[in-house]
């Protein structure tokens, strides 16, 4: 996470253009850019923020 943003508005900005331009699935970004999946949902989502599967963004 540490070469994420570390504000949660740019980091579900910067995760959505990564979902929406280069990963079919959040698994898929977090394997290769070596995220913490349950980390990086649990900060989105203590702001506000939810992951939708089937559209494949944060919201």
């Amino acid at each position: 996470m540490e070469n994420l943003p570390n504000d949660p508005f740019m980091l579900m900005s910067f995760i959505n253009m990564k979902l929406r331009d280069f990963y079919s699935s959040l698994d898929m970004l977090c394997d290769d850019l070596q995220v913490d999946k349950s980390e990086l949902l649990q900060k989105l989502k203590d702001a506000g923020f939810e992951y939708n599967e089937e559209n494949n963004k944060f919201w």
